[in-house]
């Protein structure tokens, strides 16, 4: 049994996973985050944990200090793992999350397919039907893009509105505008990239996009989660 680790921006996902796939899976916000030494307490014995990190050395020291029985892994990009080539000019430098993702992408289909998180920053990642890491974008998410108007502005507010094709009042002017913002980032990176077969969308804001993008899509949870399993059982 293993222990995989996600530690995004707003929160903490984990999963246990044998060697035929995942037993449990659960999540906290950081805010919750003192309830995960019960949560690790209730576990089976493992035999690896794994952490992919972009949550900053705070938030790990929390993770490690409730996991204090156990050697945690903190997992970096690299220049190949798991059927996916690194193609970043310095491999290293990629977002652990971004990587894994790629992973988790490579393992769900071999067909050139584009990578969207959608969380507190959105990436779109290519990867093409050889497993290579073409590059990728990275934008603030929707609710991130609507506090930087609320907060730079005198007069927009931090609203919650609704998408519409032709908005009439402020709110719904502000959530279709960085809503279409988003979407129109994910359609031309996806008519870039030679023979894409297949969108995969993950992330908290996924839910908000799906319905509204007009490519082949598929919705996937956890997918770092699902990198840091392949990843785990590809090597030692």
């Amino acid at each position: 049994m293993i222990a995989c680790l996600d530690a995004g921006n707003s929160r903490l996902k984990w999963g246990l996973a044998a060697a035929h796939g995942w037993v449990a899976q659960g999540a906290l916000g950081w805010d919750a985050l003192d309830g995960f030494t019960r949560v690790v307490a209730g576990w089976p014995p493992l035999e690896r944990v794994l952490l992919a990190s972009v949550a900053g050395p705070a938030q790990e020291a929390r993770i490690c200090q409730a996991l204090a029985g156990y050697r945690v892994e903190r997992m970096r990009s690299s220049a190949a793992a798991a059927g996916v080539v690194n193609g970043y000019l310095e491999p290293a430098a990629l977002g652990v999350d971004r990587w894994c993702a790629l992973i988790g992408a490579r393992a769900l289909t071999r067909e050139a397919c584009l990578v969207v998180t959608a969380g507190t920053a959105t990436t779109i990642d290519s990867l093409d039907a050889q497993g290579r890491f073409l590059g990728g974008l990275i934008l603030p998410g929707v609710d991130m893009m609507q506090a930087a108007l609320a907060q730079g502005t005198a007069r927009l507010p931090h609203v919650t509105g609704a998408h519409r094709d032709f908005p009439r009042q402020t709110q719904d002017a502000i959530h279709s505008g960085c809503l279409e913002a988003q979407l129109g980032a994910i359609e031309r990176a996806f008519a870039r990239l030679p023979g894409a077969a297949l969108c995969l969308l993950s992330g908290g804001a996924a839910p908000c996009l799906a319905p509204h993008l007009r490519l082949p899509l598929r919705q996937v949870d956890n997918l770092v989660l699902e990198g840091l399993r392949q990843w785990a059982w590809s090597a030692p």
